[in-house]
């Protein structure tokens, strides 16, 4: 008999998200070794038997979708190719890029590309099986059970099994927090049609990743002057954004703009390790009234808004019950229109994923000397940039659906972002 999996609320959203992204996860490790593949699969198996979620089908029946648990092959899941230095680029790139139907029976797949004594270890997930945090979680779980597997024989079973419902958010709140938090259906977002100015949409336009790295020791400052002003990271490449934003869209000084951040809703959660890999990501929505009459105005009008968010005991939480409501009292295709209807895709957003713990992922002693996570491929007219460090290095990338043009107005933002994190940072 079949074993099926309940769809779970997160599941239902990332999947009704279609309509504006693809829902891959990636990311690129590069380390100054060769990986031990035979131990990698081992592990990799294993982990898909923990997390049987990652071998399933998604069926969407109109009515109660739900996943079906599929048989796989490990060499399905993972890719290993040897490739010249000059090939390397191209190769990491189109992997990347790679789009897993939720139809499809593995919902995760890895490569490692080998050029010369070193190796490369790329992966990319349905966002609708985990988030960015838990697939930071998930990628630290797999160096050390590789480890643990190739220096001590252990076998690889370490990763967390637990629920996946989103209602878990809930676990650590009283009674009396709990209702207040289960009676929160309105949602607090509004709706912005500023856009980032890529051009229209069209059949022809094909996926691609474009990053840029600012080097350790301007993050080091970015963070230093940030404490400065009162502002965390986070506001400090907001504010970067939203300067760049202003000028390479020529929206109006005058006009109010929003950008949505990515909240991971686990600050709610002291027992993280009692859930399963799954989603627990909500969005807070940064507005500006106007473009500061400097940066730094921008940044205060930045930290207001982040701070008043920070403030509410239930942030992220918003619309949570609606959302659930909405799936629970009618057929899941109307649920969907519906929600649609009421539900509002930021048009600019940004995902800080954080810090890539080089330590915790380490291989047989060896820390990644470079490497990055992205959020999904959006779909014209939607962006989202993606920040990330490692080794204090930091990497802003942006996925998207589109042409050459599209490509140079994405590098010509991330110009802009230098430039205006350049002013952020000046003694």
């Amino acid at each position: 008999m079949e074993r099926k999996l309940n769809a779970e609320l997160w599941d239902k959203m990332h999947y009704l998200f279609r309509d504006y992204n693809d829902r891959m996860v990636h990311v690129e490790l590069r380390y100054d070794f060769k990986i031990n593949i035979e131990a990698l699969k081992t592990v990799l198996i294993c982990f898909f038997e923990k997390a049987p979620v990652l071998h399933s089908s998604f069926t969407d029946n109109h009515i109660h979708p739900y996943w079906t648990v599929k048989d796989y092959n490990i060499d399905d899941v993972l890719t290993v190719k040897t490739v010249p230095d000059e090939a390397l680029e191209a190769e990491i790139n189109s992997f990347l890029v790679t789009y897993i139907p939720p139809e499809s029976d593995i919902q995760m797949k890895a490569a490692v590309f080998n050029h010369g004594d070193k190796s490369v270890l790329c992966i990319v997930e349905n966002h609708m099986c985990m988030d960015g945090g838990d697939f930071k979680y998930f990628l630290i779980a797999l160096c050390k059970n590789y480890n643990d597997y190739v220096e001590k024989g252990i076998s690889p079973l370490n990763l967390k099994t637990g629920t996946r419902s989103y209602e878990f958010v809930y676990e650590d709140f009283s009674q009396t927090e709990k209702k207040m938090a289960k009676s929160l259906y309105k949602n607090i977002n509004s709706k912005d049609n500023h856009k980032f100015p890529l051009t229209p949409d069209n059949i022809r336009d094909k996926p691609f990743i474009l990053k840029r790295k600012i080097p350790a020791e301007t993050f080091l400052k970015i963070k230093a002057n940030g404490r400065t002003h009162g502002a965390t990271i986070n506001d400090m490449l907001m504010c970067a954004y939203f300067c760049s934003v202003y000028e390479l869209a020529g929206f109006s000084e005058n006009d109010g703009v929003s950008i949505s951040c990515a909240i991971d809703l686990r600050r709610h959660i002291k027992h993280k390790s009692e859930s399963g890999i799954t989603n627990q990501t909500a969005w807070m929505q940064c507005r500006i009234p106007k473009l500061g009459k400097n940066i730094f105005e921008t940044l205060d009008y930045v930290t207001r808004s982040s701070n008043q968010f920070k403030r509410d005991r239930f942030m992220g939480l918003h619309g949570l019950p609606l959302l659930n409501l909405g799936y629970k009292i009618l057929p899941y295709a109307a649920s969907e229109e519906i929600i649609k209807i009421g539900y509002s895709n930021p048009m600019m957003a940004m995902s800080n994923i954080g810090v890539l713990e080089s330590d915790k992922l380490a291989l047989e002693g060896n820390e990644p000397v470079d490497g990055f996570m992205s959020g999904a491929v959006k779909y014209k007219p939607y962006v989202l940039l993606s920040a990330t460090s490692l080794r204090n290095e930091l990497t802003l990338s942006m996925c998207v659906r589109g042409n050459d043009e599209d490509e140079k107005t994405v590098n010509h933002f991330f110009d802009l972002m230098e430039k205006y994190i350049a002013l952020l940072i000046a003694d």
